[in-house]
């Protein structure tokens, strides 16, 4: 590649550097970052990072929580040459060590509480809190200098959540990740005028990618916070530092359950971004009466494909809002059936896509990529319908439908029933083995106030055709979620099997 051509995540960072240098980047606590000392931050990690022995090609752990100090961790690797490997800081035992095994990490970023979690012999450099930490040696290493990463290198190992089966590490490139970039500028309204609060773990590729990344690419003021804690949210947004905000639909049920919903000035927060899982409508509903002129955005896609596909916009919201959107720029997108063949609107099938933004495959998964990727297309597992105008719409996982006597029930819309109930915070429907019906549509209910078995199943009755109303309704206080706030659902499956 002819020099200084190539598309590289850090690259996106170097030009909104040159071009905004003294305005803030990130805020992360009481310290603060213009785009010029971020960049040259990254640039020092980088040559730190070299010095540790690690070449071009080798995989780092980043093991950490929230903070300044892990997004340099990430975009040093990127200017180094090597392949960062974002892992959920929840993790512990076979399952930690399980991504650092697979992965072949020669070295790991770790928060100091969290270090003492990985298996004995992994070497270790602390992200931060530490005099040898990667953010204390800032200051005494000089700017890294050497041979630039090429679009087309590894930059990232996206391990999939792991929901279904054991996760798979997502090989991303620089360029896929660059397309990714412009593909969520465009669908997502980015600008340097906005004031996003980033509050969900960026080892996750949502919060990074989706977010993060794209916000510094068009030179934005970034806020990172820990967690998406709902007091420090409502006073960055009261107070005029944020007004953009991304989170799981778990995240908005909890903040529009908050008593002070209601009597907080809320109205500078112009974008509500949520993705991750589906968002029931009656919630949806619920914020938009209180706040009427935020916008709306439902973001959609899977690690694998960077990891936004879809979007349906704040003007596309009205009439669709269960729809996930159309493709973004980047993102071709069509429904297939068992067989491959392409489906009719209006008929369910598998989203298969094209796309630049697509990871290169699964990493020492030769199996697992094959059949990922067949027939020159990529296959989503997920089941939708689109209509006439090209909006899709999510019917289910593939792994989630339910076979319930032969009938195929999507677990979707039971729950999308169990919402319009006012007794019901969350709901989650699985298939439970069952000799007469093969697979029991089964519904976890997370109760609001006083509420029986008997009201919810008499609920759905009004609603659902009577082969999809559950046989059963189980509440428990919670229902398990990634750090991305997808339900587990087969946690649940396994947890509940044998009642």
């Amino acid at each position: 590649m002819t020099a200084g051509r190539s598309v590289t995540v850090d690259g996106m960072l170097r030009r909104s550097a040159r071009r905004t240098p003294e305005r803030v980047a990130v805020r992360y606590g009481e310290r603060s970052w213009i785009y010029a000392e971020l960049d040259d931050a990254v640039s020092r990690a980088a040559r730190v990072l070299r010095e540790r022995g690690l070449a071009p090609g080798d995989r780092v752990g980043a093991f950490g929580h929230n903070s300044d100090a892990y997004l340099i961790g990430f975009l040093a690797c990127a200017r180094a040459g090597l392949v960062h490997v974002p892992v959920n800081q929840n993790l512990t035992g076979d399952d930690l060590a399980y991504i650092i095994d697979q992965s072949g990490c020669a070295l790991v970023l770790a928060d100091p509480d969290l270090a003492g979690k990985l298996a004995e012999g992994v070497p270790v450099l602390p992200l931060r809190d530490a005099d040898d930490s990667l953010l204390a040696r800032l200051a005494r290493a000089e700017a890294y200098d050497g041979e630039e990463p090429r679009g087309e290198d590894l930059v990232q190992l996206l391990y999939t959540s792991g929901t279904t089966a054991l996760p798979k590490g997502a090989m991303m490139t620089h360029r896929a990740l660059v397309h990714e970039y412009l593909s969520a500028i465009t669908a997502l309204d980015l600008s340097a005028s906005d004031r996003p609060v980033h509050s969900l773990p960026l080892y996750h590729s949502a919060q990074m990618h989706v977010f993060l990344m794209p916000c510094l690419a068009v030179g934005a003021e970034n806020v990172i916070l820990d967690a998406p804690d709902g007091d420090r949210l409502f006073d960055l947004i009261e107070t005029g530092r944020a007004d953009s905000l991304f989170a799981p639909p778990t995240v908005w049920i909890a903040l529009a359950g908050r008593p002070d919903f209601a009597t907080r000035d809320l109205t500078g927060l112009r974008k509500a971004y949520y993705g991750a899982s589906i968002m029931p409508v009656p919630v949806l509903e619920r914020i938009e009466q209180r706040l009427p002129e935020l916008a709306f955005y439902n973001c959609f896609g899977q690690s694998e494909i960077g990891p936004l596909a879809m979007v349906l916009g704040p003007d596309e919201h009205q009439g669709r809002m269960d729809s996930c959107g159309r493709p973004v720029l980047f993102v071709e997108a069509k429904l297939v059936d068992e067989s491959g063949k392409d489906v009719p609107d209006g008929e369910r099938g598998e989203i298969v896509y094209r796309s630049p933004q697509l990871c290169e495959g699964y990493w020492d998964r030769p199996a697992e990529t094959a059949e990922a990727f067949r027939d020159g297309w990529f296959h989503s597992g997920d089941l939708a319908v689109r209509d006439a105008e090209g909006y899709f719409t999510i019917v289910d996982r593939v792994k989630d439908v339910i076979n319930s006597g032969g009938v195929l029930v999507a677990s979707r819309q039971v729950e999308e029933a169990l919402y319009t109930h006012e007794g019901v915070a969350e709901a989650a429907v699985i298939g439970l083995p069952d000799e007469r019906w093969i697979e029991a549509v089964t519904a976890v209910v997370v109760p609001r106030g006083e509420v029986s078995e008997a009201e919810l199943l008499a609920h759905t009755r009004e609603k659902l055709a009577h082969f999809k109303v559950p046989k059963r309704v189980l509440f428990v206080g919670e229902l398990p979620r990634n750090a991305s706030g997808k339900i587990l659902k087969r946690e649940l499956r396994d947890r509940f099997a044998g009642n």
